[in-house]
């Protein structure tokens, strides 16, 4: 029985090069099956994802398995990628990739999310569909400087409240004598 050796297509070759390329500006990326969108509903998606900084892109699961590899993604990976698979690839947050992935579905509910790697870590749809519904990096940096401003702001109130009590009561005082 002889070995036959398979000779690699320089065209497959670069399609793996261009999603590797692809994966390695992102941590975060979160699987879909995309089955029964129609073309203006993943343009539309396309659209929303893009304002948010992220891509999604249809992967051919082979490629994008080697490709995952070549970046050294844990092999369970490769569960996610069965059947029609598109990936979306998040360089920022995926808090708000999650968010529009989501949402989206309650308009299309053919879209379905199949998990999520982010971080180094794998997610399953139930998990990343929690993640989605966190507060963003944004608003919880928003949340903490509020909280962080708040004793501030309450001394200067305190601060300012001095002088004007003894105003007022210098003013009563003079309302009265006259």
């Amino acid at each position: 029985m002889a070995i036959v050796a398979k000779k690699l297509q320089e065209s497959k070759i670069q399609a793996i090069g261009e999603l590797k390329d692809s994966f390695s500006e992102a941590e975060d990326f979160i699987f879909t099956d995309y089955r029964g969108l129609t073309v203006e509903q993943i343009t539309d998606l396309r659209r929303q994802l893009r304002g948010k900084g992220a891509q999604y892109k249809v992967v051919k699961n082979h490629f994008a398995r080697l490709a995952f590899g070549e970046l050294s993604a844990p092999a369970d990976v490769a569960e996610y990628l069965v059947g029609p698979t598109a990936v979306a690839i998040a360089p920022q947050d995926a808090n708000e990739v999650a968010k529009v992935l989501f949402e989206f579905m309650r308009e299309a509910p053919a879209l379905e999310v199949k998990g999520g790697y982010m971080g180094k870590d794998l997610y399953t749809a139930q998990q990343v569909e929690a993640f989605s519904k966190l507060p963003s990096r944004l608003e919880l940096i928003s949340m903490l400087m509020s909280v962080m401003n708040a004793p501030a702001r309450n001394l200067a109130a305190a601060l300012n409240d001095v002088p004007s009590r003894l105003v007022r009561t210098i003013q009563a005082i003079a309302d009265q004598k006259n």
